[in-house]
């Protein structure tokens, strides 16, 4: 029973925010929550540029409001929208704004370059963009832009890998945008961490190995050292060559 509930509360989270973003184009939405209060049903909406949803005088909010209300049966729905921390970090909206520059004409190549560029300089652990389709000419192609580490596959990748699928449409045709963002990785103590820096005890782990290795290294040279001067030299006999008598 419990089951059922969230399974039904996904499916119409995801359809709420489908209709949004079809309904209502305008904003870079990374994404939307429903929650359930005493007054009612609460929709939070995740952006980087909240005054264009918001819209004047709270003009959109109330239009969302109203289709959401008349479309999915919900009892007095609440629009709260949410600035993102850091919109470089997120799949969704770096998606957005590469599907809207591609519908501006600018070249795929820059675009893919510049955008990876500002990920990674906002502390991302490793990212990758794939633009496809008709970017040049008639002919489908495929640009892939990538840097540092990825994790692709595994518990691992659902976790921390953000990711993002967009379409761009431009005249000689539709484009598909799949941006993934890694923001956090998993050291060898199991803490998630932001940047590649080293734990203080793996440090001193990894200190300690090195003196070992070392010590045994020189155990070794000193035991082929005393080896050589404990071993008797022994005197080759000079053979003499038979003469080739004429």
């Amino acid at each position: 029973m419990l089951n059922s509930y969230f399974i039904k509360q996904g499916i119409k989270e995801a359809e709420i925010e489908s209709f949004i973003r079809k309904e209502f184009p305008v904003g870079d939405y990374s994404r939307i929550d429903l929650q359930r209060t005493p007054l009612g049903t609460k929709i939070v909406i995740y952006t980087n540029k909240p005054g264009k949803i918001i819209g004047r005088g709270g003009k959109n909010i109330n239009d969302i409001t109203e289709a959401v209300k008349k479309n999915f049966n919900l009892e007095n729905p609440q629009i709260d929208v949410k600035m993102v921390d850091n919109p470089n970090l997120d799949a969704s909206i770096v998606a957005k704004q590469i599907s809207s520059a591609l519908e501006k004409g600018y070249n795929f190549k820059k675009i893919g370059n510049l955008t990876l560029k500002r990920i990674m300089s906002a502390g991302a652990i490793g990212a990758e963009i794939i633009i496809s389709g008709r970017i040049s000419g008639g002919k489908g192609m495929k640009g892939r832009f990538i840097e540092g580490y990825l994790k692709r596959s595994g518990d691992t990748a659902k976790k921390l890998v953000d990711y993002a699928l967009e379409e761009a449409n431009t005249k000689p045709g539709k484009i598909g945008i799949k941006v993934r963002i890694m923001k956090e990785f998993i050291d060898i103590t199991g803490e998630r961490r932001k940047t590649f820096e080293k734990p203080k005890d793996a440090v001193k782990v990894e200190a300690e190995l090195i003196e070992e290795k070392e010590k045994e290294i020189k155990k070794i040279e000193s035991a082929k050292k005393e080896t050589k001067k404990t071993k008797p030299k022994t005197k080759r006999k000079k053979v003499k060559k038979p003469s080739d008598k004429k």
